[in-house]
């Protein structure tokens, strides 16, 4: 139950996006926002087939957890691929916010709901806390590219990691793609990236820094010459968790969202609210209870957070919003993706479907080693290799590299897309 330790702010979220949306002439009401959603709970719909290998993967974890069999096991056991699954609580909950309003969830009769089920559930969260809280609008950061500019979520959230990736590379004379040069470099900027990371991002309340500065010219030309073209530099570094989903949405007027959510791990905390059919979050275990630490546990202080959306405005005009799931890969896979198609001309699509890599643990392992998909060229790994990377081949396709997409709108109207095979998500037109 300590894991469900931080308020929820996606609700809050929510509304600050429909307020957004609404001031820039969307029409949608928020019951029609939520109407397929409250559809689906209601009367179910085929569990996915990553759905149902992750729940057999953490049953014995959370099997007993308050809530957690009612909601996601069918007779005690696992959904299979396909079958009908249904979420009634949770289509209540949802006709409430529709009917009430998303502010609800923190103020209001549902939040009382709320907080009465987190405190019966043994959360320290508290309707005191569900009422304090608010979702800021911010400003992004951004990097200025020989290709465009990018933009990226402030800290909390690890956009400077993923803007500085690209920052770095973008000073790296690489021609072809999937070669060493570009595997091997893109590697190491995310090291020299996830060094700023993990030394300075935190609450921006009490960030001692300007995060913005790890994007000027001066800083990025002075990491980027710390990048041997040919020796991966030594990497006992820890990583961050993370399991979370992204969506990208272009109208054809050029409004674009990079949009992004996250329970965390795959089910959270493991806590169900046993009235609202709530699945808590467990963001807060980013914090830190060692002494020192940069993310150090505090009272009313925002945890370290993977989650970061990115946009970019291209050199030729074109708009682009992209991103992915995948914790500690997210920023990597931002780099590699962006590259692929931006730098080297892929297709979106392609560049989403192309092997890819992360550096750092995975689920249950401390390691932190390069795993590889093993659709890489056997020659790239073993030079990989000779240069002093710990490899690690995986399966080719793999949940561990995140699950990735993309959307654009070229400035002649064309609208391109493109949907991770490694996901349940798809690429549509409306």
């Amino acid at each position: 139950p300590m894991a469900a330790n931080t308020v929820a702010g996606t609700l809050s979220g929510w509304q600050a996006a429909l307020e957004l949306a609404t001031e820039l002439g969307g029409e949608m009401r928020r019951e029609r926002l939520l109407e397929a959603a409250i559809h689906h709970g209601e009367k179910g719909f085929p569990a996915t087939g990553n759905q149902s290998r992750t729940t057999y993967a953490k049953l014995n974890e959370l099997n007993g957890l308050p809530g957690y069999e009612k909601s996601f096991l069918l007779e005690g056991i696992p959904p299979g691929e396909g079958a009908l699954f249904r979420q009634p609580r949770l289509a209540v909950t949802l006709r409430r916010l529709a009917a009430d309003g998303f502010d609800s969830f923190y103020r209001g009769d549902l939040a009382e709901d709320i907080a009465a089920d987190l405190a019966r559930a043994g959360s320290p969260v508290s309707g005191y806390d569900l009422a304090r809280h608010r979702a800021l609008r911010v400003s992004p950061l951004s990097v200025k590219l020989s290709t465009g500019m990018v933009w990226n979520m402030p800290p909390p959230t690890q956009g400077l990691a993923s803007l500085m990736i690209l920052g770095l590379y973008d000073r790296m004379a690489v021609s072809e793609p999937g070669s060493f040069d570009h595997i091997h470099r893109l590697v190491e900027c995310v090291k020299q990236a996830f060094l700023v990371r993990n030394a300075h991002v935190q609450d921006p309340d009490v960030m001692d820094v300007d995060p913005g500065y790890f994007l000027t010219d001066r800083d990025l030309d002075a990491r980027a010459v710390r990048v041997d073209p040919e020796t991966a530099l030594s990497w006992p570094v820890p990583a961050q968790d993370g399991d979370t989903i992204w969506m990208g949405a272009i109208d054809a007027a050029g409004n674009a969202v990079s949009f992004i959510q996250s329970i965390y791990w795959e089910f959270g905390s493991g806590i169900v609210l046993e009235d609202t059919g709530i699945l808590w979050q467990n963001r807060g275990s980013s914090f830190s209870l060692k002494d020192g630490d940069v993310n150090r546990l505090a009272p009313g202080r925002r945890p370290f957070h993977t989650l970061n959306p990115a946009m970019a405005e291209l050199a030729d005009g074109c708009i682009l919003s992209y991103g992915t799931m995948g914790g500690e890969g997210q920023p990597q896979t931002q780099g590699l993706v962006y590259t692929r198609h931006v730098n080297y001309r892929q297709p979106i699509q392609h560049a989403l479907s192309e092997p890819r890599f992360l550096l750092g643990r995975t689920w249950g392992d401390t390691g932190t080693n390069l795993k590889l998909e093993s659709r890489f060229e056997s020659d790239l790994v073993s030079r990989l290799n000779a240069a002093g990377h710990d490899t690690q081949l995986i399966e080719p396709f793999s949940d561990l590299m995140g699950h990735a997409g993309a959307v654009s709108l070229r400035p002649d109207g064309v609208m391109e897309g493109g949907s991770d095979p490694r996901a349940d998500g798809k690429a549509a037109g409306v």
